[in-house]
């Protein structure tokens, strides 16, 4: 009985995961939220996980009534810590090297190619109610979401979701991970604005190039790192374990 338990755990351990080698975010991933230009967010908003602006100055960070800053500072919005630019020694270099390590995932991601094995341009970019399996998926446009998209896997597969244009959820919406499929393996790199919309219900990184907004009440269970901005109505961002 027991070899055969052994041999039962050996042959799930062997199972190989599905989809392109993950995405390394680096020190970027030590953040919920990570924009370059600024983050705000209508009260109240609740975040858990660090957010940083940098190069921004903390003045970029609105809307938190945070506490005065040190190295970090804090805000009952967040439930982790916040950190800017022209915080103290040692942040502004950390800083630094978070935004040098967002871009560097972004140039990885955008520069993934699998062959034969590539998605190019499924439905035209409206993927509403579509089952989306591990794999590299491209859009030389942009994806629209109205009410629904599912991933399908396991906790060891991975997507990554190349989007050249803008990313769009409609109000409502919602990503649905069956199987075992976790947000954290679930990378979209977009390359146009992301706008989230009211009430809407997400998964995965997001990855931008330019902005990214979460609309009134939407939930994101994942992280934005963006190369502009962030704004937040009244949104609830939860890094993944």
């Amino acid at each position: 009985m027991k070899f055969i338990l052994a041999f039962t755990l050996l042959a799930v351990d062997c199972v190989s995961a599905l989809g392109p080698a993950a995405v390394n975010l680096r020190t970027a991933g030590n953040y919920a939220i990570l924009a370059k230009t600024g983050i705000s967010t209508v009260p109240k908003s609740v975040i858990t996980g660090n957010i940083a602006v940098s190069p921004a100055a903390g003045s970029f960070l609105t809307g938190f009534s945070s506490t005065p800053p040190t190295t970090f500072s804090t805000s009952t919005q967040v439930n982790g810590q916040l950190f800017a630019a022209d915080y103290k020694s040692p942040t502004p270099s950390v800083l630094t090297q978070a935004v040098l390590d967002l871009g560097t995932a972004i140039v990885d991601a955008n520069g993934r190619t699998n062959g034969t094995g590539l998605i190019l341009n499924l439905a035209a970019g409206n993927i509403d109610a579509r089952i989306l399996t591990p794999g590299l998926y491209k859009w030389t446009s942009g994806v629209n979401i109205p009410t629904l998209v599912v991933f399908s896997g396991t906790a060891r597969d991975t997507w990554i979701l190349q989007v050249a244009g803008t990313l769009n959820l409609g109000s409502a919406s919602q990503t649905l991970l069956i199987g075992g499929a976790v947000a954290k393996n679930i990378v979209w790199v977009v390359g146009g604005e992301i706008s989230i919309g009211a009430g809407s219900r997400v998964s995965g990184i997001l990855l931008g190039s330019t902005a990214a907004t979460l609309k009134t009440g939407a939930t994101l269970n994942g992280r934005i790192l963006v190369q502009t901005a962030v704004a937040l109505q009244k949104a609830t961002v939860t890094q993944p374990k």
